[in-house]
């Protein structure tokens, strides 16, 4: 069995797991959802009528093969406080939110690299040295803290983007993109500092091997040695690190949402919570589990473009 088939041999059963989990943990916990939800003082009829609802009246195996079969096809139930299917409102939700981890993975990878690459070259230098510091402040700076500075200096001081809300792409894609720079930023400066930190270290490991000792030797210029060698191998271990914080924010980044008013999936999971509303938090719950697994299927597929070596097995 080659690489790419065993690896999505493992994202299958991997997700098969996911749903067994979820639909589990939200059969174990003690209590009766359907009282939790309506409260101590309903009564029985309420509460019988909304455990018909729920589908939690019948067998358990029962249960799990209906929840399995909607979720097959697309139907994760419908919300209770919103009275919309579960997936529509995820779907709805979902643009924000991608929006905001793609842009601030973009920016990760353009401020990150550059500043990894500096500090391997220059670690015995000055520069190297302030770039190590930047990025322990960046790990050390909380992000609601951080999104705060940002409305602060950049929309209530400055006025050059919008304090929050969001613009959806269709009606401006530039009051768009300025309605999502600050909060991408936020997210991305706590994730730039850890993938300057791990690129840094790895391609230290790398420029003590011999291959960057042999592309010397054959007279090769700097430039080729570190960006056509040391960097590709370096980037292995950083690719995990970046798909884990794409997958983070993807899976909804509650506290920068809170921050600056973003109607996305962080959001709208704090308030299914707090509605108690069983169906889209089990949908929620699911859809982040997924979406992690997914990305790092991705990123092993990756693997194998960075490292000729995977490709073989």
């Amino acid at each position: 069995m080659t690489y790419a088939w065993r690896r999505a041999f493992t994202f299958v059963l991997t997700v098969l797991l996911v749903l067994m989990m979820t639909f589990a943990v939200f059969r174990i916990i003690p209590g009766n959802p359907a009282l939790t939800i309506l409260g101590m003082e309903a009564d029985e009829d309420q509460v019988a009528a909304l455990e018909a609802k729920l589908g939690i009246d019948r067998p358990l195996g029962e249960q799990f093969a209906s929840w399995l079969g909607g979720v097959v096809s697309g139907d994760l139930g419908e919300s209770l406080k919103f009275s919309r299917p579960v997936g529509e409102l995820i779907l709805d939700r979902l643009p924000v939110t991608a929006s905001l981890a793609v842009l601030s993975m973009a920016m990760t990878v353009v401020i990150a690299v550059p500043l990894g690459i500096a500090a391997a070259k220059s670690q015995r230098r000055a520069s190297g040295w302030w770039i190590s510091l930047l990025s322990q402040l960046g790990l050390a700076i909380p992000s609601f803290w951080l999104g705060i500075l940002l409305v602060l200096l950049f929309a209530l001081t400055f006025r050059w983007f919008p304090a929050g809300g969001y613009v959806r792409w269709s009606e401006s894609p530039l009051e768009a993109l300025r309605s999502l720079f600050l909060p991408a930023l936020a997210v991305a400066i706590p994730q730039v500092a850890v993938v300057v930190r791990y690129l840094r270290t790895t391609m230290l490991e790398q420029l003590k091997q011999d291959y960057v000792r042999t592309g010397y030797s054959k007279g090769l210029r700097e430039r080729a040695v570190l960006y056509k060698h040391v960097l590709k191998n370096a980037l292995i271990p950083v690719v995990t690190v970046m798909g884990m914080i794409f997958a983070d924010v993807l899976g909804g980044s509650l506290v920068v949402e809170q921050v600056f008013a973003l109607p996305g999936l962080g959001r709208l999971l704090v308030s299914s919570i707090g509605a108690r509303d069983f169906p889209l938090v089990q949908g929620m719950i699911l859809f982040t589990a997924v979406t992690v697994i997914a990305i790092n299927f991705a990123v092993d597929m990756l693997y194998r473009v960075l490292d000729p070596r995977i490709r073989l097995k």
